[in-house]
């Protein structure tokens, strides 16, 4: 691939022009930080603009339910599946939008915007190219030969990119470790929220239908195979024998939701809510959340609980455990159900244990995850890059 750096551009403009691109706006992580960003960055010093494909049919679109303030510019041919003639169109769509905006800085989110947006911005000789890893493909998503093509593209994708962007340390030092990028290269900015106003315990559950005093476990993401459902149903059957009158709630949906409609014998215990836009509710109501992935970047679920004042069991994948410090704010295992059932019983059967890790999630979460520390993250990171190229004067 070569390499096109654009000179076309004002020589020292005072707002930095920003292309986000992003596969789509479903309700998770990346729209979530997406959102928060184009929300927060100050419009005086950029000029941004958010580029994106469409949301699935099992998928609940995050502008619609939690950011209707948020204007999207559509790609309609940009979407999660591969398929080559509607990707063709699609880089087509970005690279003409490329030419008409000339931003400086093109910044992809998500794997497959991130491969088009960054082809596009070569094409375009745009000056600047990030992209942001809010997790990765590396384990639990394909078969090794897939997995090695996935690597490879993202090795020649890295040597047309300025600043790669990981969500977490271990992250990146996965990617690092898979030969995807230099040390250099990398800027960790973590996810950042601002928790929204949340009704009572007694209200929440009123709201969604839980008994008063029953022990109850939430479960807050898609349900898709990389978020193994399966394990969550299997840690549910278990808890309920130690505790039967517990509930379990599954905030999401995916293309795995029938299984667990079929979960007949969970049938009175499991309540399954789909997706909703007051996730605060769900928090609101719960005594713990769960987190059964076997690959993750750094969950927003785990972030939005911790603020919320509830700890978390979770698998030990990704970026987890620098959200859910260990025996602090939380408890973390193995991929295996035996040990995330036996950590939700400990927690589940002491209140003050649960009451004290939710005291200190709250704190943490609070001081490293806001919105404002992203989005001063993200400044910093388009500031850095506008004084190397000459756009902003050195302010040292």
């Amino acid at each position: 691939m070569v390499i096109a750096r654009g000179h076309t551009h004002d020589a020292a403009p005072s707002r930095i022009r920003v292309m986000r691109v992003i596969a789509r706006m479903n309700v998770g992580g990346p729209a979530l930080q997406v959102s928060t960003l184009m929300r927060g960055l100050d419009s005086e010093l950029f000029d941004h603009r958010l580029f994106a494909g469409f949301v699935g049919p099992d998928e609940a679109d995050y502008v619609e339910q939690r950011a209707p303030h948020v204007q999207v510019c559509p790609v309609p041919t940009l979407g999660r599946a591969v398929r080559p003639t509607d990707d063709l169109r699609a880089l087509s769509a970005l690279t003409a939008a490329m030419r008409r905006f000339r931003p400086h800085i093109v910044h992809t989110h998500t794997a497959k915007a991130g491969a088009l947006g960054r082809m596009a911005a070569v094409l375009a000789r745009v000056p600047v190219r990030v992209h942001t890893f809010h997790g990765h493909l590396l384990q639990g998503y394909f078969s090794p030969a897939k997995t090695r093509l996935v690597v490879q593209a993202e090795r020649s994708l890295a040597t047309v990119t300025d600043r790669l962007v990981a969500v977490g340390r271990s992250v990146r030092d996965d990617l690092l470790a898979a030969g995807i990028g230099r040390p250099g290269q990398y800027a960790v900015v973590p996810p950042g929220t601002t928790p929204a106003a949340a009704p009572g315990r007694s209200e929440a559950r009123k709201q969604l239908g839980l008994p008063e005093d029953s022990l109850v476990v939430a479960y807050v993401g898609r349900v898709t195979r990389i978020k193994r459902p399966d394990r969550f149903l299997s840690v549910a059957r278990e808890v309920r024998h130690a505790f039967p009158a517990a509930r379990f709630l599954v905030c999401g949906d995916g293309d795995l939701h029938s299984d667990l409609e079929a979960a007949g014998d969970l049938r009175d215990s499991l309540h399954l809510l789909g997706w909703r836009a007051d996730v605060e509710t769900v928090y609101a109501a719960s005594d713990m959340v769960l987190l059964t992935s076997d690959n993750e970047g750094m969950p927003v679920s785990l972030i939005e609980a911790g603020l919320a004042g509830v700890p978390a069991v979770a698998t030990n994948v990704g970026s987890v455990a620098e959200v859910v410090q260990d025996g602090r704010t939380g408890l973390l295992a193995r991929r295996d159900a035996d040990e995330l059932t036996r950590h939700t019983v400990r927690l589940l059967g002491d209140d003050s244990l649960r009451r004290r890790m939710g005291e200190e999630a709250r704190a943490w979460t609070a001081r490293q995850f806001g919105a404002e520390r992203l989005v001063q993250d993200t400044h910093d990171l388009y500031a850095s890059i506008a004084v190397e190229h000459g756009w902003w004067p050195d302010p040292h």
